[in-house]
C-alpha cells in the first residue's frame, strides 16, 4: 500500500508518499508561497531532487497537480501510475469535539471542518483546500484525515475545562482542545516499544518543542492534560508566540497603550516568545549561536525563561499523573538541542530525573537514552514523524 501524506497550509502543500509495506519514504517536499507571484518548489527521491525551482502556482489545486505530476514523471517520478496511490492521508487541525480518532473524510467531516473555521481560521481553510483539490485531482482515491485535536479528547472536565461563566462551555465551546496530538501519540508508541513496555503502564511526559512547543501528560497511552488551549497560542513559550501570560495584560494593552484587537493578536502570536524575549530570533540555532559563541545575555536569558516554563509545565504534570515513567524531548528543538535539554532536567533530582551529560550532548538521529543510570525516570529524545504516524492511522482506515 502506498499512501500520500498531505500537509496543507495556507500557502503551501507539504507532502510525503510512503510505501506502508515497509514504512518506506518514496518521496517527499513542499510546494510553498501558493497564490504569490513567484511560488517554489521541492521534490526529492533516491533518484531525483529539485531544490526550491520558481514557478507560477496560482492555487491548491495547481500546487497538487504539480506534485502529482512530478511523481509520475516518466524519467524521474518514483510511480507508474496515480492508480498507486491507494489513499491519501491529511493533516488536519480542528475538530472541536466531533472527531477522537482518526477519520475518512466525508461530507460531515468537512462541515465539522467548516463549523470549526472560527477556532482554527489560519489553519483549517487550508486543509479544506488540500481536501478539494485531492477529490478534484483524484476523485475515486480515499482520503482519511488526522485531527491535531482529536488524541486530546480524552481529557477529563477537570482539565479542558476553563474557570469561566459555563454557558461559554455550553454555547461556544470555548474549552482546551490541544494540538500536536500526532507527535504526542507517535513519541509515546515508541518509547513504550524502545523500553519494551506496554503503554498502558506508563506515565509518559511527551515535550513537543520546535517553532510551536506543546507539552502533554498520557497515562495509560491516553492524554490527560496538555499545555495548548483553545487555540495553539496558550501553554509554553514558543518561537514567536508568548504561551501562558497574565490575561490582564491584553486589557492593559488595549486599553492603557492603545493597541487594537488585531495588534495585540499579532505581537502575541507573531513577535513574542523567543523573538520578543532575545530581541535576536526566533530560530534556535542563532539563539545556540549567540550564546555559546557571542556570550549575548539577552539570548541567554531568553533561553532561560523558555527551559524554566517547561520545568513548570513538568512538576506540574508530575503532580496530575502523580509520578513519572518517561520523559520525552521531541521536535525540531527538542531533538536537537542539547543545551536546552540540560537547562530543563538540572535539579529536577526531587522528581527522579538526573541526565546522562555525556550521552545528551551526543547527536545521533536514532532514539537516544539521555538518563544517567541511577535516574529513576527514563529520559528519551524520540524523532518524531507525524507523517509516518498519519500514514498508520491512514493505513489503519482504508484496511477497516
Amino acid at each position: 500500500m502506498k499512501i500520500l501524506v498531505l500537509n496543507c497550509g495556507s500557502s503551501s502543500i507539504k507532502y510525503q508518499i510512503i510505501d506502508m509495506n515497509s514504512e518506506t519514504l518514496l518521496a517527499e517536499g513542499i510546494a510553498e508561497k501558493i497564490g504569490e507571484q513567484t511560488a517554489l518548489f521541492t521534490y526529492k527521491s533516491d533518484k531525483y531532487t529539485i531544490k526550491k525551482r520558481e514557478q507560477l502556482l496560482e492555487n491548491h489545486e495547481v500546487g497538487l497537480k504539480l506534485i502529482l505530476d512530478t511523481l509520475v514523471d516518466k524519467d524521474n517520478g518514483i510511480l507508474g501510475s496515480l492508480d498507486e496511490i491507494d489513499a491519501v492521508g491529511h493533516r488536519l487541525v480542528h475538530a472541536g469535539e466531533h472527531y477522537a480518532d482518526a477519520v475518512k473524510v466525508s461530507d460531515h467531516v468537512v462541515e465539522v471542518m467548516k463549523e470549526c473555521v472560527s477556532l482554527a481560521p489560519l489553519h483549517n481553510p487550508a486543509n479544506l483546500k488540500g481536501v478539494e483539490a485531492v477529490k478534484s485531482a483524484m476523485p475515486e482515491c480515499p482520503q482519511c484525515g488526522v485531527f491535531d485535536t482529536a488524541y486530546h479528547q480524552s481529557m477529563p472536565e477537570k482539565a479542558y475545562l476553563y474557570p469561566l461563566p459555563l454557558d461559554f462551555y455550553n454555547t461556544h465551546k470555548i474549552r482546551r482542545y490541544g494540538f500536536h496530538g500526532t507527535s504526542h501519540k507517535y513519541v509515546s508508541i515508541k518509547a513504550a516499544e524502545y523500553l519494551g513496555k506496554p503503554l498502558e503502564e506508563l506515565k509518559i511526559i511527551s515535550c513537543h518543542l520546535g517553532n510551536g512547543a506543546s507539552i502533554t501528560a498520557i497515562e495509560g497511552g491516553k492524554s490527560i492534560d496538555t499545555s495548548m488551549g483553545l487555540t495553539p497560542l496558550e501553554g509554553l513559550m514558543m518561537g514567536t508566540r508568548s504561551g501562558d501570560i497574565d490575561p490582564a495584560i491584553i486589557i492593559h494593552m488595549q486599553q492603557r497603550l492603545g493597541f487594537s484587537v488585531d495588534e495585540v493578536n499579532n505581537i502575541l502570536n507573531k513577535k513574542s516568545g523567543m523573538l520578543g524575549l532575545s530581541q535576536v530570533s526566533n530560530d534556535m540555532r542563532e539563539i545556540e549561536n549567540e550564546i555559546l559563541n557571542k556570550h549575548n545575555p539577552t539570548a541567554k536569558m531568553a533561553l532561560e525563561v523558555y527551559a524554566y516554563r517547561i520545568k513548570k509545565y513538568i512538576g506540574a504534570y508530575f503532580a496530575a499523573l502523580n509520578g513519572l515513567d518517561v520523559l520525552i524531548f521531541t521536535g525540531g528543538v527538542g531533538e536537537r538541542m542539547p543545551i536546552l535539554r540540560e537547562m530543563v532536567c538540572n535539579d529536577l533530582g526531587a522528581l527522579g530525573i538526573r541526565l546522562n551529560n555525556a550521552e545528551n550532548a551526543r547527536f545521533t538521529d536514532e532514539i537516544q537514552v539521555l538518563s544517567a543510570a541511577d535516574s529513576a525516570v527514563k529520559v528519551l529524545k524520540i524523532p518524531t514523524n507525524e507523517e509516518l504516524m498519519i500514514a498508520l492511522e491512514t493505513q489503519r482506515l482504508i484496511k477497516g
